[in-house]
């Protein structure tokens, strides 16, 4: 039998559900958060594995439960496209790597309420938004017993030669630029994302080389892409011969990722 490609190996070896957790109010805005490279988003949700079938694979939320079978025939079909995602797009940045953590929120009827990249510290929006495309074409069927989540991680290539720059590094190297990225909400005319974990590449005389964004609580493709161009056209310090990676939660607040409304 053939095997899968190995990403999409990946993700059908790791698929997991998580709980609908109610959200929580609007919070005023604050300050970036700085983390040092892999930035981790915690979406509020426990850590309690769930059961696994004999293929490894097992879908299923506090209400609804989605056949693994259906998973898989949804995913299948798309895997080369999948894997291209990163292939076609990585170029010579061969330093580029990382994690990627999505997210589906079906409704009780199988409509696809949400997909949305939740975690990710590759630092590539054009990778992230390939592969978000395919996700959003994906449909797993109506779920047995109501709504349900599905959620599934997947490694990219780890990269090589990228320095991780530390907390301090890092505040000093972006200072306010971030605030740059908050007028893309109205250039894009969509409501501003909150929880955004922002992954920066910087190269030679401080040019920034590549970045991309996960949000437990999603964003709007637009604004990601106003953001990129913003961020591109940085000047951050200079790692002098190396490429830095560094990250910042942009616009931190209260998640509001698991109303139960929103399916």
């Amino acid at each position: 039998m053939t095997q899968p490609y190995p990403l999409v190996a990946a993700l059908l070896a790791a698929l997991s559900a998580v709980p609908v957790v109610a959200a929580c109010g609007g919070k005023p805005k604050q300050e970036p958060i700085i983390a040092t490279p892999p930035p981790v988003e915690d979406n509020g949700e426990p850590d309690a594995p769930p059961p696994e079938d004999e293929d490894g694979v097992e879908i299923v939320s506090t209400r609804g439960k989605i056949d693994p079978d259906a998973v898989t025939r949804a995913i299948q079909p798309h895997a080369a496209a999948l894997e291209a995602c990163y292939a076609d797009n990585v170029g010579r940045r061969r330093w580029l790597g990382g994690g990627i953590e999505l997210r589906w929120d079906v409704a009780a009827d199988g409509a696809m309420a949400q997909v949305r990249l939740i975690r990710s510290d590759l630092g590539a929006w054009t990778i992230e938004k390939c592969v978000l495309d395919i996700a959003r074409q994906l449909s797993f069927g109506k779920p047995k017993g109501g709504k349900a989540h599905v959620s599934a991680p997947v490694e990219f290539s780890a990269g090589s030669g990228a320095l991780a720059w530390s907390e301090d590094q890092a505040v000093r190297a972006v200072g306010g630029k971030f605030k740059e990225l908050g007028e893309c909400a109205k250039t894009a005319a969509t409501a501003e994302p909150t929880n955004v974990t922002v992954t920066i590449y910087v190269g030679t005389r401080g040019k920034v080389q590549s970045v991309g964004f996960a949000s437990p609580n999603g964003f709007d493709d637009a604004w990601a892409d106003c953001a990129q161009g913003r961020a591109l056209a940085w000047a951050l310090t200079d790692p002098r011969g190396k490429v830095a990676k560094l990250s910042f939660v942009y616009n931190p607040a209260a998640s509001e990722s698991d109303d139960e409304g929103d399916l």
